[in-house]
Formats: structure tokens, sequence, C-alpha cells
């Protein structure tokens, strides 16, 4: 059972997540917080899973509460955002990270990011990089990679598409301690700090 944290200031939008994540048999709500502080909180107390986290919030936003659950290994964090928050953003793609998906979003999309940040995977909705793709970094996203093995930059495109190391590793016939070598030559090679800005740079290029 994947245990579900919900953040939001808006009690309504609160509502409304509760009934798509709620619906799922392999799902279950843990708690729900107003502000990032609350959510940090209750991830500490209820063992959560995936916290969805709305990006502005007051007292403490999205993006720091999710900064301390992943520092604190507490559960992996969903960021939820809208087209006006840019500035949110870019903070956002800059952190470790792995899923953004819009407020908007059907539910059967929730649902699947949930899943996949669960499991390990990163969650870029589309959109969104569109948005701010050319205001991430300097324009040399394919150069970046130009030193990598073909088994490298096989990776990092499975790393861009979501897939989780462990999915890698199965569909590379892999072990999970290769795909993480590999990984880890990756961010060596690139200057890269994180999966998260592997994934971003590719989908920029």
């Amino acid at each position: 059972m994947i245990k579900v944290l919900i953040a939001d200031d808006d009690a309504i939008i609160r509502e409304g997540l509760k009934m798509i994540i709620s619906s799922q048999d392999d799902m279950e709500i843990s708690g729900e917080a107003e502000n990032g502080n609350t959510a940090l909180e209750l991830a500490r107390k209820t063992k959560s899973d995936v916290a969805l986290l709305d990006i502005r919030m007051p007292e403490c936003d999205g993006i720091t509460a999710a900064e301390g659950m992943l520092a604190e290994r507490l559960c992996a964090p969903l960021l939820l955002t809208t087209f006006d928050e840019e500035d949110f953003i870019l903070r956002a793609l800059k952190s470790e990270i792995c899923g953004y998906i819009l407020k908007n979003s059907p539910a059967e999309r929730i649902i699947n990011a949930v899943r996949a940040v669960n499991a390990g995977g990163t969650v870029f909705q589309e959109d969104i990089l569109k948005y701010v793709r050319d205001k991430i970094s300097p324009a040399n996203g394919g150069e970046i990679f130009s030193e990598l093995t073909p088994r490298e930059v096989e990776i990092v495109r499975l790393i861009a598409e979501g897939l989780s190391n462990r999915q890698i590793a199965e569909r590379l016939f892999l072990s999970d301690g290769t795909v993480r070598n590999h990984i880890s030559t990756i961010l060596e090679k690139t200057g890269l700090e994180h999966r998260t800005q592997i994934a971003v740079m590719w989908l920029k290029k």
C-alpha cells in the first residue's frame, strides 16, 4: 500500500486529491497539511511513501518541505504546480526533487505520477519542461553528453523517460549496482549533480 501525504493550503484541492488517491486499491491517505512545515512534521510521524506538495504554500513552501524530506530520507516528494509559478519551478528543477506535475492534470496522470516516484522514477510533465526549458541552463544540452559511451547515453535516455534504477536495470538486463555505477560515471563526466539534472538536460538538448 502506497501511503500518500497531501499538502496544499487550498482545502478544496486537498479534498479533490484525497478523492483521487482514496479511489485506488493500492493507495491510502497518510495525512494532510496546509503548509510545508506541517507536511514535514507529518512525513516524520506517518512514514509516508509519497508526498503530494503544492509548490506555493504559506509559512514553508513545497520545495523547502520536499528538500527536507529528501535530506531526511522520509519519502518521495511530488510537486504540484501551475504555469504562473516559473520562479518556483526553476528553483525546484535545480534540486534533487524528481516529480513535477500540473495541478489541473487528469486523475489518471496524478495516480501514475504517484506510482512512478514511489518506485524511484522521475516525473517531468512535458508541458512544464516546454515552458521553462530555455531558462534552466545554457544551451549546451547536447554537448554535455558528448563524452558518454553508448551505454551511458542509453541510461540517460531512460532516466529522462522517468524510469527508476531498478526499471533501467530490468530493461537493459543489468544489475542495480551496475546501473548506479553508470549513473555515478555520468554525473562525473557531465559535471551534473543528480539524476534530476540529467533528465532536464537530456530533454533540453
